[in-house]
């Protein structure tokens, strides 16, 4: 049986549906629909790749017309070295490489790119799935820090209205199968493993299952799995485990902080609605009656994957976090796009007053290869790091 999810608005009358995609800053709580010819005209602007016509997550527009690509590496801060790998390895099947010799002089500029304090020192992998592709992309990576010492956690608890980076999105095949795997390795969730239905374009639903892990250091890990629609990011199509597709984070104040991504990355707003929680029973486990903006950002001309959810509570208070979210603190800590143009990014964030971490800088990435690359502080204190390929 199907039941309304945290991300369903349930205001769907018999003869129409609330398209939840909208290009405003502001929160919106219905949206016109729109015909399917439209969406379609919408769809194709995007060269050559077929995207979905009744997908909110198709682009409104060309890859021409992007700044930012779609997000690449999250980064994750921990001293639990062991409960990681056995919740992204043995659990979500992604692929451990490192730990990277990395020289002092990168190192260095590494520090300084993140602001991390002299005392603190790490070592450094990734978590990638080499299998996994989404249209002509592959997927995400995480960037893992192995700290020498314990730092604050971003978050005191997996509470969901814990302010900073949220989760990471993990599309796959079969999340029935999914969530019983997780929870045999020994990690908990929000609720019980969820299923639900949500409206295409057209009003016609489609089904999605959703667990939202507990994953270390009280990040949450999204199992998800669309039914009849493209999966939310890359998928290992023998496995049939995925991702990370998507990363979020809960903000106290979600204009400022959708600007940045729009002004200063040239991200688009794809979906943005004001969602009324299923409460206790929904897969976050919010207080009954809950609501919140929430608004999925992604670049222009790029489909689903490499996309980030953002959530603004109204009704009820969020949790100040525990430390600021952003590198060392344990949790996840940082976002990096590529982008076509560094300096385009650097003079949006001087006109646009961001708070500007690092200037440009050369570096021998150990993830991203020979980049030139810049950091930032969102409004929220999250940071941002924007680079471009260096020809070697």
């Amino acid at each position: 049986m199907t039941k309304t999810s945290e991300f369903v608005k349930v205001i769907l009358a018999t003869t129409a549906a609330i398209t939840l995609v909208a290009c405003s800053n502001e929160p919106v709580e219905t949206v016109d629909v729109e015909t399917p010819e439209a969406v379609v005209e919408q769809v194709e602007v995007s060269n050559s790749l077929q995207f979905n016509p009744l997908d909110s997550m198709s682009p409104k527009s060309q890859r021409e017309d992007a700044l930012a690509l779609p997000l690449q590496t999250v980064t994750l801060s921990t001293t639990d070295f062991e409960g990681t790998k056995r919740f992204y390895v043995d659990g979500m099947g992604m692929t451990l490489n490192g730990p990277f010799e990395v020289s002092a002089e990168t190192k260095a500029l590494q520090r300084a790119l993140w602001a991390v304090p002299d005392d603190v020192d790490w070592t450094e992998y990734s978590l990638t799935r080499p299998s996994g592709k989404v249209q002509d992309r592959g997927a995400m990576s995480i960037r893992v820090l192995v700290l020498n010492k314990e730092t604050p956690h971003v978050h005191a608890s997996w509470d969901s209205r814990s302010y900073g980076g949220f989760s990471m999105g993990f599309p796959n095949m079969d999340n029935v199968k999914l969530d019983a795997k997780i929870r045999a390795l020994g990690f908990t969730a929000r609720n019980e493993h969820e299923i639900y239905e949500v409206p295409r374009l057209d009003g016609s639903m489609y089904e999605i299952q959703e667990t939202i892990f507990d994953a270390p250091d009280y990040v949450h890990g999204v199992g998800i799995t669309r039914v009849d629609m493209d999966a939310l990011g890359a998928i290992d199509a023998e496995t049939g485990l995925g991702g990370p597709g998507y990363s979020a984070q809960v903000v106290d104040d979600s204009v400022p902080v959708l600007a940045f991504y729009t002004d200063v990355l040239g991200l688009e707003i794809r979906r943005d609605s004001i969602f009324k929680s299923a409460g206790q029973d929904g897969a976050m486990s919010l207080p009954n009656g809950s609501e919140f903006r929430f608004a999925i950002l992604a670049a222009k001309g790029y489909g689903p994957g490499g996309h980030m959810l953002f959530v603004d509570f109204k009704n009820v208070d969020g949790i100040e976090g525990n430390a600021p979210p952003r590198v060392p603190n344990r949790g996840i800590g940082m976002w990096s796009f590529p982008v076509k143009s560094l300096d385009t990014v650097m003079a949006n964030a001087k006109t646009a007053g961001t708070n500007i971490v690092h200037e440009p800088a050369l570096i021998d990435d150990p993830i991203h290869g020979k980049i030139r690359v810049a950091t930032f502080l969102a409004p929220n204190e999250f940071l941002v790091e924007a680079f471009e390929k260096v020809e070697s």
